[in-house]
């Protein structure tokens, strides 16, 4: 099978937030089919969406009780069916998203497992007598506080390294396997074009369950939960049972799968995933109290951490290329100017995703410039992970508005807001209330907008994406950084047969020279050519 997902273009949806069809605030599959021509328009080859299953939504979808079943709130079984004839009608394809980590508390499993210690779905999950009246270790759930939690039914703890509502599976009971692998098939057989495997790195479970030396939860994912001793036993299951079978894809989503780990996930003889969203970019301005304890980050350090992956990659596996995704912040207020230079910067943001080694996956919005948002009250944020974090500030006497200033910043709900659509009151999502306010800004910054303005961010997207297209160097060519220490240009070349080229990203609000390195003939950008590299500026120059 040729390995096509190599010179795609992936686009994540998420369904809650993307386009509402019936008047109840909740975006819905409907909502995506009605939008399939704007997608299509992009040059986008294959859509993420993020889950629509059956869930009670204490972790927005992630927290499924029913895998067989669509969620009311998305439409019907016939909707996806109709979903998935569009998309493949426009020459698209389809991957859902995969989580087998857990469950909901509220799957019929799990309501069975808390019975009895004597059910037959008992063993579905990790259940452990307390140590000394409390839980069985401290290890600490994602969300903040313990990840045990108990149940005074059986008086037993049970492991949750997300929410409450989220148990983890047993994957050391092959009945469990089983019920996966079924599942797998069926949403196959349908004729989805593979996976996107949420938290796969965190199957397989230290059996002893130690005590951790520490409770921060990225040391915790490195030393603990990630890469258990049957990972690669459990994923390659997966494949040579199922997923082998078909022409698909899989990107798995790799918590504490370091650079030196990546290969034995999507190593080319390894029959286990495709690629891996590696991590490491993502929590680069994460300090040690976790995500909300903000600290400075260099250029230099996001290149250290790139080439670092490419290096360890190499030519045996393949990268997934991202700078935001559903549960990370708007990549043009985290690594761009969302201001003053909000257009020039999401251009260059987007080009530099476009022209990496590596599968690009963008969030929806991106493509139009979508900024992180500041709502003004606690209240309005939904995510259980925020809601977590106001009330431990609150409980802790701190500062709500310090609180609320680093919720703008990495608050999941930045890219969970409603889609721009036009500059109407909902900004084209709703007629009705939305599930989460609109950001004010999409007055101005929306799609019907850019559509109407030749030199907008949509326009020249389309532009790249063809780009990217119409030249085999940008899909398979080798990576070479070209000046790995400069704090201001990220420069790299792409090299494939007799192809060259170069890009050159400004990734600074200030003018600067031109390197003297950089030779060839100028072939795209975002600004009209000069022989200074302005502020946010990218230049791709083909060298012969």
């Amino acid at each position: 099978m040729k390995d096509w997902w190599k010179d795609i273009v992936m686009y994540q949806i998420y369904p809650r937030s993307f386009q509402d069809s019936n008047g109840d605030g909740i975006g819905d599959l409907r909502g995506i089919i009605n939008r399939l021509e704007y997608i299509a328009s992009l040059g986008i080859d294959l859509i993420w969406l993020s889950p629509i299953y059956q869930s009670p939504n204490d972790d927005n979808g992630y927290d499924i009780s029913n895998y067989y079943e669509i969620h009311p709130e998305f439409g019907t079984m016939e909707d996806f069916d109709e979903l998935l004839e569009g998309i493949h009608a426009r020459g698209m394809k389809l991957i859902m998203d995969l989580v087998v980590n857990h469950t909901s508390d509220e799957h019929r499993w799990f309501e069975e497992s808390r019975k009895s210690k004597d059910n037959p779905f008992r063993d579905y999950y990790i259940w452990k007598p307390g140590v000394n009246g409390g839980p069985p270790n401290n290890w600490q759930q994602w969300f903040g506080g313990s990840a045990w939690g108990f149940d005074q039914e059986t008086n037993e703890y049970y492991l949750h390294l997300f929410t409450k509502k989220q148990p983890d599976l047993n994957w050391e009971n092959p009945k469990v396997r089983n019920e996966i692998h079924t599942n797998l098939k069926f949403w196959l057989d349908k004729g989805i074009d593979g996976f996107r495997m949420d938290v796969i790195s965190l199957l397989s479970k230290q059996l002893d369950y130690p005590n951790s030396l520490s409770t921060n939860i990225h040391y915790l994912a490195e030393h603990h939960y990630a890469n258990g001793p049957q990972i690669h036993e459990f994923i390659n299951e997966m494949y040579e049972n199922i997923i082998q079978y078909y022409d698909v894809m899989t990107v798995g989503e790799g918590p504490g799968i370091t650079k030196e780990l990546a290969n034995l996930y999507i190593g080319k003889n390894r029959r286990e995933l495709n690629m891996i969203f590696q991590l490491d970019h993502m929590i680069i301005d994460h300090g040690e109290g976790g995500k909300f304890d903000i600290v400075n980050f260099k250029l230099t350090d996001l290149k250290k951490i790139l080439d670092g992956w490419e290096a360890a990659i190499g030519n045996d596996g393949w990268n997934n290329i991202f700078l935001d995704n559903h549960d990370f912040p708007r990549m043009v207020s985290r690594f761009g100017n969302d201001g003053t230079y909000r257009i020039e910067s999401a251009k260059m943001l987007n080009t530099f995703l476009l022209t990496q080694r590596g599968t690009p996956c963008i969030y929806m919005g991106s493509e139009i410039g979508m900024t992180n948002v500041a709502f003004e009250h606690p209240h309005d944020y939904k995510d259980v992970e925020a809601k977590n974090f106001f009330n431990e500030v609150k409980s802790k006497n701190g500062d709500l508005q310090i609180a609320l200033q680093q919720m703008h910043v990495q608050g999941r709900d930045n890219v969970r807001v409603p889609m721009q659509w036009n500059d109407s009151k909902n900004a084209g999502f709703t007629d009705q209330n939305p599930w989460i306010k609109v950001n004010p800004n999409c007055t101005s910054i929306n799609v019907k907008e850019s559509e109407n303005d030749p030199d907008s961010i949509l326009h020249y997207f389309r532009k790249l994406t063809q780009f990217r297209k119409d030249n085999e160097v940008l899909r398979k060519g080798n990576y070479t950084n070209m000046d790995p220490l400069h704090e201001q240009i990220y420069s790299y070349s792409r090299q494939f047969e007799n192809q060259m080229m170069m890009v050159i990203c400004n990734f600074s609000d200030e003018e600067l020279n031109l390197p003297t390195y950089v030779h060839g003939s100028y072939v795209f950008g975002n600004y009209d050519d000069a022989q200074r590299l302005r502020p946010w500026e990218v230049k791709i120059y083909s060298v012969n």
